[in-house]
């Protein structure tokens, strides 16, 4: 075996792991038919695809192409089918999707039941959504379940606004990713793996290949309860001569999560773990004045905004043992002026969003701080993901809901999820990123799509 020089695969497959000859590295499901795309397959002049229900009695269907592509409507509704390609002796391991649609343009599927990527994970996750300054949007997500080792990352790219997508590359060791532009390349950030090392690596050809990445930051390589890096997909922002993410040190088993900010100087190499900076992680501490009373294991996924020439730290606030159990947000103060300094405790905020991820973003035009997040309604609901809302702030202090803008409250809670969502503000539009979880997705929170779509942005709608 020879070594790998580069971050990016195409496709990644572990030795003695079954990933067929040739590689089915997109299927997305429709109301009665299905999607497929695969890589081409050296010496192949033509392709089969077979086609059969996945249960009860059903013939195998066959259909022959020359293209990497293929299309099929027709089937029965709300069904789960099987699907390989073959050609001159080669094959795609076998697929299965369940024949259904969600909402917007489906970018990514995974039906839980496929084992495609069972050596990272069976479910997707951690929505990345970045525009590129040669016009295509980049769309990545990552695979996993619990117990796996949730290292692997998918990068998809279209090139009409997001009307149609096409697989591009997928990272390996890569978890948590959030990609963003900076001197013009595509970057990603992200873990190894939960918990694991803190990576970043550079791509020069629209996300086709990325160098081989920089530790910036050990972490516990996802021992099961050990403290290490946690971090999710939130924008990197600039402000004061640096650029800064956030992240947190803790786990879950361990009981805390530590929040804490990265920066580097603009202009540096930031593929030199030399350029960053890394602020103390600072404890939840349930003293801290206008925080409910009870335990609580602190706060997570937070989102940088700037205000009033402040940097904040907006984050997801675990309140299921407090006296109160939801509706609010934790605000902390970044020091720019010495980038190692803990964060600093400011306030609580009321936040119209359940206990799930969430983005901040604010919009020069209108003036606004806008969110796109699952929405909470009541006590009864507060940890239901069914209902993805439009939010909006004058000031950080108070949220108005713009509107809903998709709403499945009518769905079982427990298998339909919208949550996690990225976005880009462009101009009078939004477009997002959601990891979406319905149509026979494994539970609300073990997504099987990552769906991309729009809005119209208009401030005076409020609701």
């Amino acid at each position: 075996m020879k070594k790998h020089a580069n971050w990016s695969y195409s496709p990644y497959c572990p030795p003695f792991f079954d990933g067929g000859d040739i590689y089915l590295c997109r299927l997305i499901p429709k109301k009665d038919g299905f999607s497929a795309e695969w890589l081409p397959c050296d010496g192949c002049d033509g392709y089969t695809v077979f086609l059969s229900r996945r249960f009860g009695e059903s013939n195998e269907l066959t259909y022959e192409t020359r293209a990497t592509s293929f299309e099929l409507d027709g089937l029965d509704c709300d069904c789960d089918y099987c699907i390989r390609i073959e050609s001159d002796g080669k094959k795609s391991r076998t697929r299965i999707f369940h024949t259904g649609t969600a909402f917007g343009t489906a970018v990514n599927y995974l039906h839980p039941d496929d084992g495609m990527y069972s050596f990272s994970g069976k479910y997707l996750c951690s929505p990345s959504l970045v525009r590129h300054p040669c016009g295509c949007l980049l769309a990545s997500m990552d695979v996993f379940a619990a117990d796996y080792p949730q290292n692997l990352t998918l990068i998809f790219r279209s090139d009409d606004d997001g009307a149609t997508w096409h697989y591009v590359s997928e990272l390996f060791p890569c978890f948590w990713g959030k990609m963003f532009i900076y001197g013009g390349d595509l970057y990603m950030l992200s873990c190894s793996t939960e918990y694991g090392d803190l990576l970043i690596g550079r791509s020069t050809d629209c996300g086709r290949t990325f160098c081989e990445p920089t530790v910036l930051l050990r972490g516990s390589n996802g021992k099961k309860g050990e403290c290490g890096i946690h971090k999710n997909p939130e924008p990197v922002v600039e402000f004061g001569g640096r650029i800064w993410n956030t992240l947190e040190w803790g786990s879950w088993g361990r009981g805390y999560h530590a929040p804490m900010v990265m920066s580097a100087p603009v202009g540096s190499d930031i593929l030199s773990a030399d350029s960053w900076s890394f602020s103390e992680p600072v404890k939840y501490d349930p003293t801290w004045d206008g925080v409910p009373s009870g335990p609580s294991t602190g706060n997570i996924e937070g989102s940088l905004v700037i205000r009033d020439g402040n940097l904040y730290n907006i984050m997801r606030y675990d309140m299921s043992k407090l006296s109160r159990r939801s509706g609010l947000a934790v605000v902390y103060r970044v020091d720019t002026d010495d980038p190692e300094s803990p964060l600093t405790f400011e306030r609580c905020m009321e936040f119209p969003a359940n206990n799930s991820k969430f983005m901040i973003k604010y919009d020069e035009r209108t003036g606004k701080y806008y969110s796109l997040a699952t929405r909470f309604i009541s006590q009864k609901t507060a940890y239901d993901r069914t209902l993805l809302s439009l939010m909006s702030s004058d000031d950080l202090m108070a949220w108005n809901v713009v509107c809903d803008v998709v709403d499945r409250r009518c769905d079982d809670p427990r298998k339909v999820g919208l949550q996690y969502t990225d976005f880009i503000i462009e101009g009078d539009t939004i477009i997002f990123l959601c990891r979406t979880a319905m149509n026979g997705a494994a539970s609300f929170h073990d997504a099987n799509y990552s769906v991309f779509d729009k809005l119209k942005l208009d401030p005076a709608e409020d609701i």
